[in-house]
């Protein structure tokens, strides 16, 4: 390389640390194999990731084309040297990896490789994958199959120091990655959590009322029948009403599909449930809106279910509409608008029913956004929400 690859290292080290930052981290991966082939001037790099059933359920190459890739055929099992790196916490390097008794061969289409360099990913004490770096490049430039055990061609001391480094940043974004992950699921839980308290509540006053109601209607069958009648009447009304909410409970219990279909359509399809589970018309329309980052969808998509939950439950209107639309700059605004009975935010927060607006600030403020509200009693209301793109 020019600058020599410590010059190159610092450059990638930069660049690691501020990809990790965003959490994309097959990005990342991606970049620590392709520098990694680089840095140390081998032909071939790969990093696994295992899985729980002897498998990898990441595995990233560098080096072999993408039509030598489909002719090697499914991903490796974790077996020979590949398993032995995953089990072991020190790096293994190898003056031929097929004169190592623990070596299984490989497909047919595999590229030969001999020389080798394996360095475990490591947290603590748990093994997270491992980097492998195969035939390095130098001075001695005969094919791999022709290579002996001490050829003067082999990974060095220092080839080892700058792949630990390497695998050290793997680390960092595979364990930031596990976090993320599990941080996600508590708030998917704690949205569960809280839809079932709503459900709890909204569904046990209903059948509060209808057990009243129906036995209001028992009392008076035989002395008043027009009154039972009327009363019997309000026992569907209130049943009917029961249902919609239970629907519509049950429904945003489910997992947003955000990974399989992307914001709009996830919404999309949120609203149209809605609108046939409650009276009141719910619709959706989206101007030019492309793929956000995951934490811009995802908070869009949770505002848009407190609004919305708020309107066909608070605001007695017979029409809300939901539009997204892009902004200038790529981000998004999404707007939630009822027609009903409106209220003063200022007297709402006074009086301590903050109707999730705390809760959609604090999402839109963490997704590097902004919320607002716009509501006085009989005019309805709009929350619009303002989230930047990638």
């Amino acid at each position: 390389m020019h600058n020599g690859p410590c010059t190159g290292l610092a450059a990638v080290s930069t660049a690691l640390l501020a990809m990790s930052r965003h959490l994309e981290v097959h990005d990342v991966l991606r970049t620590i194999v392709a520098s990694a082939r680089e840095l140390l001037d081998a032909e071939y790099a790969a990093l696994g990731v295992p899985d729980d059933h002897g498998g990898f359920a990441q595995f990233v190459v560098d080096g072999v084309t993408e039509e030598q890739w489909r002719r090697i055929g499914p991903l490796p099992r974790q077996h020979g040297i590949l398993a032995a790196m995953l089990h072991q916490d020190a790096p293994e390097r190898l003056a031929d990896v097929r004169q190592d008794p623990r070596f299984g061969g490989w497909p047919a289409a595999h590229p030969e490789m001999a020389d080798f360099l394996g360095m475990p990913i490591r947290d603590g004490e748990e093994t997270l994958g491992a980097l492998f770096l195969a035939n390095k490049r130098g001075a001695d430039k005969r094919d791999a199959d022709k290579r002996r055990p001490g050829d003067a061609h082999g990974f060095t001391d220092e080839d080892e120091e700058l792949l630990s480094l390497l695998a050290q940043h793997a680390a960092l974004a595979l364990t930031n990655a596990r976090l993320y992950e599990r941080s996600r699921e508590l708030t998917i839980a704690e949205e569960r959590s809280r839809l079932a308290h709503e459900l709890h509540d909204a569904v046990s006053q209903k059948l509060f009322s209808l057990r009243l109601t129906a036995q209001a209607a028992a009392t008076l069958v035989d002395r008043d029948p027009a009154r039972a009648k009327g009363e019997l009447q309000q026992v569907a009304v209130l049943a009917a009403e029961a249902a919609d909410e239970l629907r519509a409970a049950v429904t945003e219990l489910r997992p947003a599909a955000l990974d399989e279909d992307g914001l709009v359509a996830t919404l999309r399809n949120h609203v149209r449930v809605l609108d046939r589970a409650h009276d009141a018309h719910v619709t959706f329309t989206c101007d030019g809106v492309r793929a956000l980052p995951a934490a811009q969808e995802e908070a869009v998509l949770r505002v848009a279910q407190e609004a919305l939950h708020n309107a066909l439950r608070h605001s007695g209107s017979d029409r809300v509409e939901v539009t997204l639309a892009r902004t200038p700059a790529g981000g998004a605004v999404l707007r939630v608008q009822d027609r009903g009975r409106g209220f003063s935010p200022s007297t709402v927060r006074t009086a301590g029913r903050h109707l999730g607006l705390v809760s959609m600030r604090d999402r839109a403020s963490g997704a590097g956004g902004r919320l607002e509200v716009h509501s006085e009693p009989g005019t309805g209301t709009t929350i619009e929400m303002e989230v930047p793109g990638g």
